[in-house]
């Protein structure tokens, strides 16, 4: 590791595909931790992460350790995603192709708390504005019950963090995606809500 902690580097365009395994890695081993339950399959990740290779302007934002990735931050426009992801701004009144969406980041529990996350958004929002035609960075949180019993004791939200960045939860811009969770058998549909922030605003 280096001296100052992991080092952060940004991925873009086809150079990605050299770390779709480190993110299917990173997201099976994190989303399987509450609130996402996610009970990973390599199959669906090889065909999921294609996405970020068919869009020119995806970018990865990669934490290492050594020549190790131990976290991962991913995003790309939403004009790049599937209709369901394009739906809820469409039904908004919020045009597609003005919004970066921030897809998902994992990092691995030992190297958080050192401001990777914040890095993560960092790098992530710098991307989009490089861009030169955004107005909105937006992303997707799953939505749980506050009793949920499946809630570990020392778990905490990061709806705080969100709001600190800028970022405002909108109601009634939710989506449904389907995965299987660790007790289930099949697959079903969860909700998830967007949050957005205004990209100029960065400027």
């Amino acid at each position: 590791m280096d001296r100052n902690g992991p080092r952060v580097a940004c991925i873009s365009g086809t150079a990605i595909g050299a770390y779709l395994d480190d993110v299917a890695r990173l997201r099976i081993a994190v989303f399987r931790e509450y609130p996402y339950l996610y009970d990973g399959d390599a199959d669906y990740e090889a065909r999921y992460l294609q996405t970020y290779l068919r869009s020119p302007d995806s970018v990865f934002v990669l934490a290492f350790d050594g020549g190790r990735v131990i976290g991962a931050s991913t995003g790309l426009p939403l004009a790049d995603e599937e209709a369901d992801f394009q739906r809820p701004f469409v039904e908004r009144g919020i045009e597609v192709g003005d919004v970066f969406y921030c897809t998902e980041s994992v990092l691995l529990p030992d190297y958080r708390g050192r401001g990777i996350g914040h890095r993560f958004f960092d790098e992530r929002e710098a991307h989009a504005r490089r861009l030169q035609r955004l107005r909105w960075t937006a992303f997707a949180a799953v939505d749980r019950a506050a009793d949920d019993p499946r809630r570990p004791p020392n778990a905490r939200s990061n709806d705080a963090f969100w709001t600190a960045r800028g970022y405002r939860r909108q109601p009634g811009m939710t989506m449904q995606l389907a995965w299987k969770e660790l007790d289930e058998a099949h697959e079903s549909e969860k909700p998830l809500t967007f949050w957005l922030r205004p990209l100029e605003n960065d400027a």
